[in-house]
């Protein structure tokens, strides 16, 4: 696009340009279709909700860049509209000839072409040595003529047969304008000029198009031109084209096949060779509103077009195609390009000085060539051809600053850690890298420091000072978190365990052994923790509040291990009552022989399981905490003494001293096991604990009978009073004391063989039904075992077979129960025999 458009791309859009209505038509033919509105009007105002409409109705935005725009200029009343009508079938206003010649169009239109592939606008610009706006106003004409080139592929210049090869003719004002309009644009791309001869003579095309081409070579090199161009020839900016057409009213129908032959060359105009193929600097359709809108704008703002502006204009065109040069030399530089590279992948030693000598160099060589130009103008444009550049080296400027902040960054951390490592003060490790290594920075920035740019390294000073800075806090941070951390796991693994064996030993003096404890590791530890921060730098507030954290987090640790421990007081209070219930004060294992009193064993139990309950139901890490502490005395009273007589016949109204879930003065915060849970607790402690006392009645009670199986005392005088006639009886016939002394031999194998205290030691029932079961068969065994001794040893066979003896043997209960009762009734008869043998001697 024209250098007008690159001039003005970047400018926000003005809205507050007058809104016209939108004028739009349709022309309906031959299933074609042509809208059209007024682009421009009279007095220069830019139709924008026009053009927008416009676009809408065209769907121009979907072109991309397959769009062409043509536009015609000639003189009023030249048949321009008439022309357009018929070769692009739209529907501008055409004069009417019966009602006298006068100007038709104003300011400038636009259609759409109707059938033409691709997309192409045309624009009807108002003619030009009207009589309406006089011989002095040209301004509108030089506007429309500027604007027309800046935005059109195609100019089509009507002009009259006659006026070819005439000096004073009304086409040579026009070339001039257009001609010298070109000079201001110095557009990328040709405009294709399509000269249209309106009412052709008889004379031949081939005779008028030379001299057509000689007047307007002619006028082309009258037009005042830029230094750099003076030897420019036309061909460069213009394509030239010529067509001639016969007359519309004279041969109407000559006419129409001659437009319709030359519309033919408007079809594919945008392929290569065609009308409107250089396609350099197209404006994609989408902002073709957009550029047309500011190219109208920047022309209307300049009011003076005339020559008198040509100087700065030529210059600010020249400047900037120079300036444009030496910057794609620049952006091309291959020592650039290594460097820029270099400043992206790390630090670069002597980066500054290097980019330093290719930018003198490109400016160096902008004033050469711009020197003969307008002092003002090149004067700007060689601060922007410095500001563009500046702007495409500062990336890498800022990467080459960025790598040096960087590795200083990393060489302070890694001097800071190894200075740290050694031992050194870690305030005075900090002081001296940050010195050192900001000193290093500010020495290797300056390396990179461009001199035309003057560019301020303060902020990446600051930011590296900013990171230095977080990265000691961090450091910091860490340190005295692991200090921390690691004076507070000694602490913890100094408490943790005492703490656990005194509280399950829990007596008086457990809570003031706990505050001993505490008092003697807490200083330990704050001992070693003051000496380690003086290594720190920190104000004294700090060092306090750091020192009362290790204080709290010991007391802490205490408050956690008492509250896990509450937690399963049950537990201990279960383990607590089964040790002394259960074991005697010598700690052996307690044996019920009956002679122990288990109420009093069981309220000892109790008393002290009871004991620590009330250490474990509240902290005493305080001094003060002993004082006035009630609580062992209201457990002991509503819990153990509840259960006397002299409680139960207290008033039902009296106050239950458990029924609250406070110790009365003790803080919430301090308090581990509430009343009314402690109430729960004894409750189910006692219920879980009963069946250990059971147990042990059931053993004594179990003892007592196997040690006291004959009948009581009473029951022996009253059988020694009521039998004394029999027991007299006895001794004055000794044959009773006789069988009397036999029946107890008898009893007393009997007792033997029948084991008559193992078999009641399940109870009276099941001993009573195995005496019966084995009772017949002992009988049995024992006479025949008498018999046995009472016929002797045979002569023959003084060995027994041991076969018979064991026929002789029958199984009661048992093969070890039959031999022991065989053994036993052996016994009793042997026994038998003694006595007996003094008798048959006598």
């Amino acid at each position: 696009m024209t250098a007008i458009v690159v001039a003005v791309a970047s400018a926000a859009i003005d809205r507050s340009c007058s809104i016209h209505n939108v004028t739009t038509t349709r022309l309906h033919s031959k299933d074609e279709s042509c809208c059209s509105t007024q682009l421009i009007d009279g007095d220069g105002a830019f139709n924008v909700t026009g053009i927008e409409s416009f676009m809408k109705e065209v769907k121009l935005a979907e072109c991309g860049l397959s769009y062409a725009v043509v536009s015609i200029m000639g003189p009023q009343s030249s048949g321009k509209s008439t022309l357009l009508n018929n070769l692009f079938h739209t529907n501008f206003r055409e004069m009417d000839a019966f009602k006298g010649r006068s100007q038709t169009t104003k300011g400038i239109w636009m259609a759409n072409c109707a059938g033409i592939e691709p997309c192409t606008l045309v624009m009807d610009l108002e003619g030009t040595d009207g009589r309406e706006r006089g011989e002095d106003d040209t301004a509108f004409e030089k506007q429309s003529a500027l604007f027309a080139l800046a935005v059109s592929d195609i100019v089509l210049i009507n002009m009259w047969c006659h006026d070819i090869g005439r000096e004073q003719a009304a086409n040579k004002p026009l070339l001039k304008t257009v001609f010298q309009v070109m000079m201001r644009l110095f557009s990328p791309r040709k405009t294709t000029l399509l000269f249209v001869i309106r009412d052709k003579t008889k004379t031949p095309l081939e005779n008028l198009e030379p001299v057509l081409r000689e007047d307007i070579q002619r006028i082309w090199d009258s037009v005042p031109k830029p230094q750099a161009h003076v030897e420019t020839p036309l061909s460069e900016f213009f394509n030239v084209e010529v067509v001639a057409l016969s007359s519309y009213e004279e041969k109407e129908e000559l006419f129409k096949e001659q437009v319709a032959s030359l519309r033919q060359r408007f079809y594919h105009s945008i392929a290569p060779g065609g009308l409107a193929g250089d396609r350099r600097g197209v404006v994609p359709a989408s902002g073709f509103s957009f550029s047309a809108q500011q190219i109208w704008k920047v022309i209307k703002e300049n009011k003076d077009l005339d020559l008198p502006a040509h100087k700065v204009m030529v210059a600010t065109v020249r400047c900037e195609e120079i300036a444009n040069e030496k910057y794609g030399l620049f952006s091309a530089n291959e020592e650039w390009r290594e460097l820029e590279v270099a400043a992206q992948s790390g630090p670069v030693p002597g980066f500054g000085k290097k980019l330093n000598s290719l930018l003198n160099a490109c400016l160096s060589g902008y004033d050469v060539e711009a020197n003969y130009f307008d002092e003002g103008v090149r004067s700007a444009k060689q601060n922007q051809l410095q500001e563009k550049m500046l702007q495409l080296v500062q990336p890498a400027f800022q990467s080459a600053l960025g790598h040096i902040r960087s590795s200083t960054l990393d060489k302070f951390k890694e001097a800071f850690e190894k200075a740290l490592n050694e031992g050194e003060a870690f305030s005075t490790a900090a002081n001296n890298c940050i010195a050192s290594y900001m000193a290093q920075f500010d020495e290797a920035s300056a390396d990179v420091v461009i001199e035309v740019a003057n560019w301020d390294t303060s902020k990446v000073r600051e930011k590296l000072q900013r990171d230095i800075d977080a990265h000691v806090a961090s450091v910091h941070s860490a340190k005295m978190s692991e200090l921390t951390s690691s004076y507070e796991e000694k602490l913890k693994m100094a408490l943790s365990g005492p703490i656990d064996a005194l509280l399950d030993g829990a007596n008086n003096d457990t809570w003031p052994s706990i505050r001993r404890l505490l008092s003697r590791e807490t200083k330990s530890a704050v001992s070693g923790f003051s000496a380690e921060l003086t290594r720190f730098d920190m104000d004294e507030q700090t060092r306090k509040n750091l020192i009362l954290n290790l204080e709290n987090y010991a007391r802490g640790v205490v408050e956690a291990k008492a509250r896990e421990e509450a937690s399963r007081v049950l537990i201990h209070m279960k383990d607590r009552f089964t040790t002394v219930f259960s074991r005697d004060s010598d700690s052996m294992p307690r044996v019920w022989t009956g002679d122990e009193d288990i109420r009093a064993i069981t309220k000892t139990a109790r008393i002290s399981s009871l004991k620590l309950l009330s250490v474990m139901a509240v902290i005493r890490l305080d001094d003060d905490d002993d004082d006035d502490d009630n609580i062992e005395k209201t457990l002991a009273v509503a819990l153990v003494d509840s259960s006397s007589s002299s409680s139960r016949d207290r008033s039902i109204t009296a106050v239950d001293p458990l029924a609250s879930s406070t110790w009365g003065q003790v803080p919430s915060a301090k308090t581990l096991i509430t009343p009314v849970q402690c109430k729960s607790l004894w409750r189910q402690f006692k219920m879980e604990t009963e069946h250990n006392i059971s147990q042990a009645i059931s053993a004594q009670e179990a003892n007592k009978r196997s040690n006291h199986w004959l009948p009581p005392p009473w029951a022996i005088v009253a059988l020694f009073i009521l039998g004394f006639n029999e027991f007299m009886t006895l001794l004055r016939n000794p044959f009773y004391l006789f069988l009397i002394f036999v029946g107890f031999l008898l009893l007393k194998a009997l007792w033997v063989q029948l084991d008559i205290k193992a078999e009641f030691r399940n109870g009276a029932l099941p001993g009573i039904i195995s005496i019966s079961s084995k009772f017949i068969p002992i009988i049995m065994n024992l006479m025949k075992n008498l018999a046995e001794q009472g016929q002797g040893p045979e002569p023959n066979n003084p060995h027994r077979n041991p076969s018979s003896r064991s026929n002789h043997n029958p199984v009661t209960g048992g093969g070890g129960s039959a031999v022991s009762s065989s053994a036993s009734s052996d016994l009793a008869l042997n026994n038998r025999d003694k006595y007996t043998s003094p008798s048959k001697h006598d």
